[in-house]
């Protein structure tokens, strides 16, 4: 027999499920702006890379050399 507090454990999780939900297609909604100046070097990032990778915040050369430093620290 369910009592007062199970009904109340389902109300919580069924805002926490409402809330997330809204959160989740909030996000898909706001887009990612690129720089239009790499945050390492201050070299213009080209129109096709900001188009292409929404976000970026590095022309390629300082992505690669990034990803390399990273890469090298994970071993």
């Amino acid at each position: 027999m369910a009592d007062v507090i199970d009904f109340a454990n389902d109300l919580v999780q069924e805002r926490m499920d409402q809330a997330l939900a809204a959160r989740n297609a909030n996000k898909t909604a706001t887009a990612a702006h690129s720089f239009m100046f790499c945050e390492s070097c201050d070299t213009p990032i080209p129109l096709g890379r900001r188009v292409a990778i929404p976000g970026c915040t590095q022309c390629v050369t300082c992505q690669s050399i990034d990803e390399a430093r990273k890469a090298r620290h994970a071993r």
